[in-house]
């Protein structure tokens, strides 16, 4: 077994996003291609009670240069609607396949004093022991775990130190270590990384095992066969 390290101490949340936004009256395909080509990105917001949706556009230009270097997909953003501040979680983010930037982004409304329920990819650092010295392979079983927490606390990914894992140890889910502000919902039994011994190696060693037994089994045929001889004269 072995445990996830912290980091640092105190998990600090990610910087919040501010995005300068406005209400959207054009719907259709059709004009939504034109906001696009004037260089905005249709959006909408769900409400935090999830009774409606409002739709709004901002700025492409300017949401790139706010998401640059962010690379969790469960961001908490501050949308500025002509003054009006709303907080509100980036759920999910449409890109064109072939210029990668953002056509539709969706928005879910969020109180910054009730928790959320996000999932946060997990990083696993250091070199596990049972690959240093046992030559085994560390395998990440899980990606990201799903947690609850407030939104203000929610972090890009979690750093998981598996420097003490040995050769044929699993670290689960149950084992890691994220800090008082946040409760995991992922199933504490799952594994998230293991160190697996090397391939070829229980071939290996159960052909060592045949090869001790063998000078036995040759021996004890000659043996059956010298009786038999005897028995016959």
């Amino acid at each position: 077994m072995c445990e996830s390290r912290r980091g640092n101490e105190e998990r600090k949340g990610m910087e919040q996003i501010r995005i300068k936004a406005e209400v959207r009256t054009e719907m259709g395909t059709a004009a939504v291609r034109r906001l696009r080509r004037a260089g905005l990105v249709p959006a909408s917001v769900m409400s935090m009670d999830k009774s409606g949706t409002k739709l709004i556009k901002f700025n492409a230009h300017e949401f790139l240069l706010a998401m640059r270097g962010r690379s969790g997909k469960q961001l908490l953003v501050t949308l500025d609607m002509n003054g009006t501040e709303v907080s509100a979680l980036l759920r999910e983010m449409q890109n064109d396949v072939l210029a990668g930037t953002p056509i539709h982004v969706d928005f879910s409304e969020v109180s910054l004093s009730q928790k959320v329920r996000v999932t946060v990819p997990l990083r696993l650092t250091g070199e596990a022991v049972g690959v240093k010295l046992g030559g085994g392979v560390l395998e990440q079983v899980l990606r990201s775990v799903e947690v609850e927490c407030l939104p203000t606390d929610i972090v890009e990914k979690f750093d998981v130190d598996v420097s003490a894992l040995g050769l044929d140890q699993t670290l689960f889910v149950r084992d890691l270590q994220l800090g008082d502000k946040f409760t995991l919902v992922t199933r504490g039994e799952l594994a998230a990384a293991v160190v697996k011994a090397p391939e070829g190696a229980d071939a290996a060693a159960a052909g060592a095992e045949a090869g001790e037994k063998a000078p036995e089994v040759i021996k004890k045929g000659k043996e059956d066969a010298a009786a038999k001889a005897e028995a016959k004269k």
